[in-house]
């Protein structure tokens, strides 16, 4: 009887250390999660991502981008572009589905590029893995934003807002 009580004590406590492990509140990260979604033609489009901050920094010298390295275009986990339609990004077609949504800067237009491989921690990219590369329009925004932004409007323009950068790309469904 003794040791059932035993065992039954261990039993319960160790269920409320896993279910506390299980249930980490990722709002807390200091990259937090966001997701932007919107309706394009008859295409419901969403970025789901996490929010890196500057904190003073320089991207491409202190964080991420680096000029020709592939990056993940956002923080923890890969970030994940999806539609329940197909689509057409830039003028290329782009079947429905999840993606990883991974991106190069560079000195000029950057690559945007569609993986296959969406359920994944970070930068864990490989190029026989792409689905759709297409270059993105690199401007100076107005204002800078310490934290890392996505938008997508019902026209289908898709903006990523870091720092001074905006990076755009069109998606018509």
């Amino acid at each position: 009887m003794k040791k059932l009580f035993s065992f039954s004590i261990l039993s319960v406590f160790l269920f409320f250390a896993i279910s506390a492990c299980g249930q980490q509140d990722k709002s807390k990260r200091p990259s937090p999660p966001a997701k932007v979604s919107e309706k394009v033609g008859a295409a419901n489009v969403s970025i789901d991502y996490s929010q890196p901050s500057l904190k003073g920094r320089t991207i491409g010298k202190d964080v991420e981008p680096m000029d020709g390295q592939v990056w993940r275009a956002g923080a923890n986990e890969a970030t994940v572009f999806e539609t329940d339609k197909p689509v057409k990004v830039n003028g290329k077609d782009l079947p429905a589905g999840k993606y990883g949504l991974y991106m190069i800067s560079g000195s000029g237009d950057w690559t945007v590029i569609f993986s296959k491989n969406w359920n994944t921690w970070g930068t864990n990219y490989a190029e026989k893995d792409d689905a759709l590369r297409v270059p993105a329009k690199v401007t100076t925004a107005s204002s800078s934003t310490d934290k890392l932004n996505y938008t997508i409007d019902k026209s289908g323009k898709v903006q990523l807002h870091w720092g001074n950068k905006l990076v755009e790309f069109n998606v018509a469904g």
